[in-house]
């Protein structure tokens, strides 16, 4: 059975299907993740959707390029969590489930190119205390 994080569903409520990566990413002490600051500011995992036609890792790939301008090696899945959530982005109800990766970052190639996000270093103590999921606060005790 897969944990489920967040808010309880909404009774009658229809949600999409929504799978998606997130990735830890550790490197000399500290952790890669990202600030988002639309539709509200919070400190996430780097990660989102898996695009169709696309493989989980191809996925963790991109987004994580996407949202810190970081490449990373050697992902490894280290499991998945359920969490309901509206999206007001896609202006959708969704039934997100999150796989999470830990990868290596390897080279920076620049400022994150998705709109409104900013890579940030933080210690594994930081990192908890900003997350604003408790699913992926989980994974990372869980290290």
């Amino acid at each position: 059975m897969i944990r489920r994080y967040g808010d309880p569903l909404k009774s009658g409520q229809v949600y999409r299907h929504r799978p998606g990566v997130y990735a830890i990413l550790p490197l000399n002490g500290r952790l890669l993740v990202t600030f988002q600051a639309e539709p509200k500011p919070e400190v996430q995992f780097p990660g989102g959707g898996i695009d169709p036609g696309e493989n989980p890792v191809q996925a963790l790939h991109r987004e994580v390029f996407e949202e810190t301008g970081w490449h990373i090696a050697a992902p490894r899945r280290l499991g998945a969590y359920r969490r309901y959530a509206y999206m007001p982005e896609y202006d959708m109800w969704a039934e997100k489930v999150c796989h999470i990766f830990t990868a290596r970052p390897v080279r920076r190639h620049g400022p994150p190119s998705e709109p409104g996000h900013t890579a940030l270093w933080l210690t594994v103590e930081e990192a908890l205390a900003e997350l604003a999921n408790d699913g992926e606060r989980a994974f990372l005790i869980g290290l």
